[in-house]
């Protein structure tokens, strides 16, 4: 027997159609490439969002056409997102971080039939359009009075295209399971692989992002997702607050502290979101200037880890509570939020609970196996093979028949090495070709980079593990200190003497100017093995 309830699409454009019905005076204000602020509604970003849509349908864009973005946060990357999906066509956001030869084939891969640029990034496009097989045309996202001079052919001016048309057009109804976004795994070994979303997935995510234990989103919020729309997203961000109604705050291209900042304390700012990198800027502005953010309530840190002593500065000199979460671009990206329960009064058991990843948000399932692909208990000590399977977790790759990542039973391989406590919060030790076997022992990286990075003195930090005669592999600990600060072996062996386990203390110390960092902010930790990989450990 089934239920009698109507069958109703779950459909990306209904969000912002309900943005316009209940909340059409609420703000979106963007710091714009240009650089002006720019200020309107939901009301109108609806209205511009069909005007697109009919001008989608005039350059014949078709169902299931991949069309593609290289784009800060704006308002005018916030209307692609809902014109391409909203019509029946695929948003592929792409990330201009990332190397020619990755960009180029993503886009062939994807067969993109447009890309929407912004006007300082169209260096880019140019650089790679001679090797694009299937792209018939680039809109640059600006007016008339900015746009670049260029030798590329079939270019238009998006505000001439937005203005060229109509806002009359009614969303078009297909199945909740078509294809509504496309994004591609950093493909830091080998070529990238896409995680092709559909709007139901979207909806759901967007949903179980709104929720108070996850992202606590609602319309009496002013959110700035200063995540990047091209990370997966946004995190899902522009989809949950365009469905709650918040306020939006996009911060363009400039992510330095002061610009954040400014829009922090401008736009009474109440929650914000971004990966660690962010975050060490705005923290080291306020410490500077000796400022703060009076509206800001709640931050959440993910792309990865957050030390303990982000968590705290936030915390306890500003008063802004952190949520540090964790997801995969596979996942949509939400997989776990950390938030202590209301149980957990004891500050230190608190903040052990806040540095771990999190417990699963409602809809994602989570276990750790080991290598023969037994489960494990959840007991806060096994380490194991981290799977997840839900419904907004991809089921395979894009163009890809079988995925080694996927299982008969549905679960997919994360790649990441976790424990689970018996409270449900996970906790990653490591990617599973980044942990260290000393021994036949696994020796977690990211505690011990942590810790390091809890170090007054040191900015950054990563860990990996170099040859041992003994030991087969032993950790070698890779930091950037502070301007005007050297750090020795011995000094960074005294302050994590008591924090680690003996045998997980670094057997060497090394300082380098910075780390090398991926087009998503992450630690390429394979450059470091290439530069570190033969390194002599002293010998005892």
């Amino acid at each position: 027997m089934l239920g009698q309830i109507m069958d109703k699409q779950l459909l990306i454009s209904s969000l912002l159609q309900h943005a316009d019905n209940t909340s059409g005076n609420r703000e979106i204000v963007t710091r714009t490439a240009e650089g002006p602020i720019h200020r309107y509604t939901y009301r109108d970003a609806h209205r511009r969002a069909r005007q697109l849509a009919n001008a989608l349908r005039a350059l014949d864009v078709q169902m299931g056409d991949r069309i593609a973005t290289m784009a800060w946060n704006t308002h005018r990357h916030f209307e692609v997102y809902f014109a391409v999906s909203g019509s029946g066509a695929v948003t592929h956001t792409l990330n201009p971080r990332l190397h020619p030869s990755q960009l180029t084939y993503i886009m062939n891969h994807a067969e993109d039939a447009f890309v929407f640029v912004d006007a300082n990034l169209l260096p880019l496009i140019e650089s790679v359009a001679d090797a694009l097989h299937h792209l018939r045309g680039v809109i640059v996202m600006t007016d008339r009075a900015h746009m670049p001079e260029t030798a590329l052919p079939n270019i238009l001016c998006y505000e001439e295209l937005v203005a060229g048309h109509s806002d009359d057009f009614e969303w078009p109804v297909f199945d909740e399971k078509t294809a509504s976004s496309l994004y591609y795994t950093s493909g830091t070994t080998g070529n990238p692989k896409g995680a092709l979303f559909s709007h139901r997935s979207t909806v759901i995510h967007a949903y179980a992002s709104a929720l108070p234990d996850v992202l606590n989103m609602g319309e009496s919020e002013v959110i700035l997702p200063v995540v990047p729309m091209f990370h997966v997203n946004a995190w899902g961000i522009p989809y949950g607050a365009t469905m709650v109604g918040a306020k939006m705050v996009f911060p363009g291209p400039k992510l330095d502290g002061a610009s954040i900042h400014e829009l922090l304390v401008d736009e009474g700012v109440t929650f914000a979101a971004g990966v660690p990198t962010i975050w060490l800027m705005l923290l080291a502005h306020w410490r500077e200037t000796q400022s703060s953010a009076p509206a800001l309530k709640r931050t959440v840190i993910g792309g990865s880890a957050g030390p303990e002593s982000m968590i705290r500065e936030f915390q306890d000199d500003h008063g802004v509570e952190v949520r540090h979460a964790w997801g995969m671009t596979e996942m949509s990206p939400l997989g776990t939020v950390s938030i202590p329960k209301p149980s957990m009064t004891d500050d230190n058991k608190r903040m052990r609970k806040q540095v771990k990843q999190g417990r699963p948000v409602f809809g994602v399932e989570m276990r750790i196996v080991d290598d023969t692909g037994t489960e494990l208990t959840h007991d806060g000590d096994a380490f194991g093979n981290l799977e997840v399977r839900g419904p907004w977790i991809i089921d395979n790759y894009f163009k890809m028949d079988q995925s080694d990542s996927h299982n008969a039973q549905g679960w997919f391989a994360t790649g990441d090495v976790a424990t689970i406590d018996p409270d449900g919060y996970m906790e990653i030790t490591d990617r599973s070709k980044d942990v260290i076997k000393s021994g036949g022992e696994w020796i977690g990286t990211i505690e011990i980079e942590n810790l390091a990075m809890s170090h007054p003195d040191v900015v950054q930090a990563a860990v990996i593990g170099v040859p041992h005669p003994k030991w087969d592999e032993r950790p070698l600990l890779i930091i950037v200190p502070a301007t005007d600060k050297s750090l020795t072996h011995d000094d960074m062996t005294d302050f994590l003497r008591n924090k680690l386990t003996n045998w997980w203390l670094p057997d060497d110390t090394v300082q380098i100017d910075e780390l090398p960092l991926g087009a998503t902010g992450k630690v390429l930790k394979t450059r470091l093995r290439e530069q570190f990989g033969d390194h002599k450990l002293p010998t005892v």
